[in-house]
């Protein structure tokens, strides 16, 4: 159970697995949360970090000490509600300054029911989780403060995320359709766009769909339940595999579902849990990363080309495959085509012999650099190739 006490000076406490704690104020709702603790590196965009599906059951830390200067506002979250399980600031802003707002972030957490701690040293929590790793956390404030004891204890009994199937949790439930943008700005009717995708949600994004449709491309956005037979209902010209929360090991299913694509050789797209799957699917492993990658300023080589792009991360696991060689699989020879510069992470796959390709990144730029928006063209020019 949460409440808000905006204005108040709610005590709160920030309590970590291994026993650290960290004691400020409460923001946004009181209460209790668990999740697990990861840091994002963004200077801005944080309605957009708060509403990713992918940050569900983690409690994010933002590393930039000022948040809320611009409060909240009803164009920008990335899908229908928040989903970190809490939030960590420094400073918030006292009072959001921008010709969009409509609300404080304070209010739009509380609201929510998202319990949030501020005038924590985030860059002392920082360094500790990059030295000892994302683990599980507590935030307790108001009357759910007990004695540190049972607080860690609790803190120890929350589930991890690794072993965590959650992509049906934040899915869509029932098929929905968002239609081709055309050159004048207006929807394109139903049935008559350019070209057609299948994407299967697996915790998507709004701003992904809307990057295809600005392409001519209607996609059908199917829930992460759909098989084989309901990607091939909508007579996809290509299918699309989404970002999500959760560990990789866990998706048999959505393995499963592309591994039928890529027998009927498809044109294929995947973004970070889809280019996961993509790995799996090739039959490499995946593994969790001691702290993850988040946030919009990480460097990342396109080894097509040779061009560094700066872009949009946020993911806890990662695919191992090689970086040194071309992979034979069961559907021809793959390569690394992506690489983060900063910790030789594999940042992207691609297929040598069909047109199916992913990135462990958010090329969508939500909010982020549109330094990878040429992977939707990519993703075009597959789909008018296996057309011709």
């Amino acid at each position: 159970m949460t409440t808000s006490t905006r204005g108040t000076r709610v005590p709160a406490v920030l309590v970590l697995e291994d026993g650290r704690t960290f004691r400020g104020r409460a923001y946004g709702a009181v209460g209790v949360t668990f999740g697990e603790a990861v840091f994002s590196t963004g200077m801005t965009g944080y309605q957009e970090t708060l509403t990713d599906p992918s940050y569900h059951r983690q409690v994010v830390v933002m590393t930039a000490p000022h948040v809320g200067n611009t409060g909240v506002n009803d164009e920008d979250p990335e899908s229908s509600r928040i989903w970190v399980s809490g939030y960590v600031v420094r400073d918030p802003a006292r009072v959001p300054s921008n010709w969009r707002s409509r609300r404080s972030l304070d209010e739009e957490l509380a609201a929510q029911g998202v319990v949030g701690i501020s005038g924590v040293d985030t860059r002392a929590l920082t360094r500790h989780l990059r030295e000892r790793g994302a683990m599980r956390v507590g935030i307790f404030s108001g009357n759910a403060l007990p004695d540190e004891g049972t607080m860690l204890a609790e803190v120890r009994q929350a589930p991890e995320m690794k072993g965590a199937d959650l992509s049906a949790e934040v899915a869509t439930k029932e098929t929905y359709v968002v239609p081709a943008i055309g050159p004048g700005g207006e929807a394109v009717p139903v049935g008559s766009a350019r070209f057609t995708v299948a994407a299967v949600d697996l915790g998507i994004k709004g701003m992904t769909p809307h990057r295809m449709a600005e392409r001519g491309i209607e996609v059908h956005v199917l829930p992460a339940t759909a098989t084989v037979e309901d990607v091939y209902a909508v007579a996809p010209d290509g299918v699309f595999f989404s970002n999500g929360p959760g560990d990789p090991a866990t998706a048999d299913h959505a393995v499963s579902v592309m591994r039928g694509v890529l027998e009927r050789r498809t044109p294929l797209f995947g973004i970070c849990f889809g280019n996961q799957i993509l790995g799996r699917a090739l039959g490499f492993g995946t593994y969790k990363l001691k702290y993850g990658h988040r946030g919009i300023n990480q460097p990342v080589q396109d080894r097509t080309t040779g061009k560094v792009e700066v872009t949009a991360h946020n993911h806890g696991f990662a695919v191992d495959a090689p970086l040194d060689k071309v992979s034979e699989t069961p559907y021809g020879r793959a390569e690394v085509s992506h690489v983060c510069l900063n910790d030789d992470v594999v940042e992207g796959l691609q297929l040598l012999d069909q047109p199916a390709f992913s990135v462990q990144y958010h090329p969508e730029a939500a909010a982020g650099p549109h330094d990878a928006a040429y992977l939707f063209d990519r993703f075009v020019s597959l789909m008018e190739g296996q057309r011709a």
